[in-house]
């Protein structure tokens, strides 16, 4: 996959979101009318495309009925031994960031703590946050196989 492409109330904050979680924008350009931007970081790659005008995304994390996009999924399995500490960094890190500058970050929301769940043949520790939209990011980290 080339990209996965997210569309933003506002890309500024949106950047400074991603690039909190280890992205680098490693290109800017317009879609005609608007911003957009490619931001690498954490094994993949997304394309942030801010949109004038915009609606408030649907609660794809808490709406049970919800079809279409649900989240994207990253694989901390190589980043950190332990995800309940990478996310309490994570957290950290943005309630000193909100702290310094209110107007362009706001505290992490956590839509899922680590919890342990088998999928497959593997267990994985799993959490969710919400980005600058509401919109749900998936963390994964491999924690073994199931024993069967």
């Amino acid at each position: 996959m080339h990209h996965a492409s997210i569309r933003t109330a506002n890309i500024h904050k949106a950047i400074a979101f991603y690039e909190k979680l280890g992205f680098i924008v490693q290109e800017r350009f317009t879609t005609g009318y608007t911003l957009a931007c490619w931001l690498e970081g954490l094994g993949g790659r997304i394309e942030l495309i801010q949109i004038p005008e915009p609606k408030p995304a649907p609660d794809t994390f808490g709406d049970e009925h919800y079809v279409g996009y649900y989240h994207l999924s990253f694989d901390l399995t190589a980043t950190t031994p332990s995800l309940p500490q990478w996310l309490q960094g994570i957290i950290q890190v943005f309630a000193v960031a909100t702290a310094e500058n209110p107007e362009q970050y706001q505290p992490l929301q956590v839509l899922l703590a680590p919890t342990q769940q088998i999928i497959g043949d593997r267990v994985y520790e799993v959490a969710f946050i919400a980005d600058t939209d509401g919109l749900p990011l998936e963390f994964i980290r491999v924690l073994g196989e199931v024993k069967r």
